[in-house]
């Protein structure tokens, strides 16, 4: 291979890139309906659990999340065109963004609901939730001097297979139900979409995929007796424009009784610049080798802007980049899915939205991003660490189930403490060992992959070292635990550190590392990460360099489309 040659600015101005092609249509509606699934449950949550007056909702929380949106999606567009220019490829990707869906969750039921139920303040609840999304910010951006380095040496099977767990589990399932709640509507729609994104089908006239979709399946919705004319009459009717101001105050209030925030807010943290790190591993594995810096400073400044204009819901980085490429989106179909979304937002649209499209017929974009995420851990991945993939998977799915047990005991009035978990487990839901496993899910997979991929290629002190880790975030409680603290969780700690060192006595055995296969070393050629074994054949080719920092497109990217 000739030596790598630094771009010249004539050669980077030459390259043609589109401000839109056809395919960030598709993408555009994928992408774009997704946030709208997402803003439309948010806006519900926030009046009809925290209750939250709906002037508030309207006119402070989603302008200020409309401003973050803008604001991200415009940033990633031009992180996606500065990666085109600078390997010379017009297909690169940008990377989705939007509100974060854990979180959206998370702020309302751990943090708002427990103040509002306490105080019957909602405004009370609300100062607490920017607060919270503040801190959260703050950690991220912390968290981008610290990711670069884990990414480098993580096995590529750990960082895919916690976030496929997020994927099937919390992004997957409840659309699923929805979709089974009413499949008359969500299964032609989902039929399109596997068309129009996973085969070489066109529609008549090369009508966009997810547009197509959504009006099929709003014309089903309609024509069968699923939505109400007088609904959306009234809507109608809450139409208006608004733009945020600066709720410091607010914020400062929040941020006045900190301590108890920090319990969520430092692992939830530690959560989103882990999710950072999985999502750019994902779009690397698509091809697209972003910096992880750039990325992670992203959506900390977004979540610390939001909470500064009112909203308590940080937005990042989205699950799903590979599944807008496989629809040929490039750069376009993220700046216009900030501007139309934040538009909607400043309008307070979403109440209209409701009335206008069945739930059923936005969800299915959920579950094939889901499908999409899930098949890429097991793609992308060394076959020898199928079993690593799973295993990364299993503290989310355990975080999902958990959950679902304690929103059903809620809707029955009562919870786990009440009914006892020796009742729980005497009918056969292992309830504690469940809610154990998931604490801190996303960092546990990581843990937990890692460490299955280690034994698997018999690199013992690896291995050791990530049982040490483990050690150490169980007893401080950033895993396996409810909160921060010292001592979260010895008994857990003590497991892995008898692991450590077990490890550490087959390391002194010596034994060989697993050879990879040549598949396997054509996939790290190609996207880079750690080898099983870096000695056993021939080594990856180095990629160009990053001037952005570690974590990098250029750390170990792909070469241009045209030489590799």
């Amino acid at each position: 291979m000739p030596p790598f040659r630094r771009t010249t600015a004539t050669e980077t101005q030459s390259i043609p890139l589109p401000l839109w092609v056809r395919g960030d249509t598709n993408a555009f509606f994928g992408l774009g309906v997704n946030v709208l699934v997402n803003v439309l449950t948010l806006t519900g949550l926030c009046i009809g659990v925290v209750k939250i007056p709906g002037d508030d909702v309207f006119h402070t929380i989603l302008p200020a999340l409309g401003i973050a949106l803008i604001v991200g999606n415009v940033y990633y567009a031009y992180l996606g065109r500065r990666l085109a220019r600078r390997e010379r490829r017009p297909d690169v990707t940008a990377m989705p963004y939007g509100p974060s869906v854990p979180h959206m969750f998370i702020v309302v039921f751990v943090i708002m609901l427990p103040v509002y139920l306490k105080t019957k303040d909602p405004l009370l609840a609300w100062k607490a939730g920017i607060a919270w999304a503040f801190i959260i910010g703050l950690i991220v951006l912390v968290g981008a001097f610290v990711g670069p380095y884990i990414r480098r040496y993580a096995p590529r099977a750990a960082l895919l297979g916690t976030l496929a767990g997020i994927s099937v589990s919390f992004i997957s399932m409840r659309p699923a139900g929805q979709m089974w709640d009413k499949l008359w509507i969500a299964l032609p729609v989902f039929l399109l979409l596997l068309v129009g994104l996973m085969t070489d089908i066109k529609l008549p006239g090369n009508i966009p995929i997810g547009l197509a979709a959504l009006l099929a399946g709003t014309a089903i919705g309609w024509a069968g007796g699923a939505m109400s004319g007088s609904a959306l009459s009234a809507a109608a009717d809450d139409i208006t424009f608004a733009l945020p101001g600066l709720h410091l105050g607010t914020l400062f209030s929040g941020l006045s009784d900190v301590a108890p925030l920090l319990a969520t807010a430092i692992p939830l943290g530690v959560y989103n610049f882990t999710e950072g790190m999985s999502n750019v591993e994902s779009a690397a594995a698509a091809g697209d080798s972003y910096n992880l810096r750039s990325v992670l400073l992203a959506d900390g400044a977004g979540a610390v802007i939001g909470a500064a204009l009112g909203s308590p819901f940080p937005p990042a980085v989205y699950v799903g980049h590979p599944g807008w490429k496989k629809a040929g989106g490039r750069t376009g179909y993220s700046f216009a899915t900030g501007a139309v979304i934040a538009l909607m937002c400043f309008l307070g649209m979403f109440g209209l939205l409701q009335a206008v499209f069945p739930v059923a017929a936005i969800v299915p974009i959920l579950l094939y991003i889901g499908l999409l995420i899930g098949a890429q851990a097991f793609q992308f991945s060394p076959k020898a660490h199928a079993a690593a993939v799973v295993a990364a998977l299993v503290p989310n799915l355990a975080s999902w189930a958990v959950g679902q047990i304690d929103n059903a005991l809620a809707a029955a009035g009562t919870n786990a403490a009440k009914v006892g978990e020796s009742s729980l487990e005497s009918s056969g839901v292992v309830y504690h060992g469940l809610m154990v496993l998931g604490q801190g899910a996303i960092l546990a997979g990581l843990i937990l992959g890692a460490f299955v991929a280690f034994v698997i290629d018999k690199r013992f002190i690896p291995a050791a070292v990530v049982c040490l880790s483990g050690a150490l975030l169980s007893f401080v409680g950033l895993i396996h635990a409810p909160q921060v603290g010292w001592n979260e969780n010895g008994e857990v700690s003590l497991g892995y550190l008898m692991t450590a060192v077990l490890c550490g006595a087959f390391a002194l055995t010596r034994p060989a590392p697993r050879v990879p296969d040549p598949e396997e070393v054509a996939l790290d050629r190609l996207h880079g990460g750690p080898t099983p074994a870096a000695t056993a054949g021939p080594a990856p080719e180095p990629g160009p360099a990053d001037p952005t920092g570690p974590g990098g497109p250029d750390e170990a990217a792909p070469e241009p489309a045209a030489t590799a």
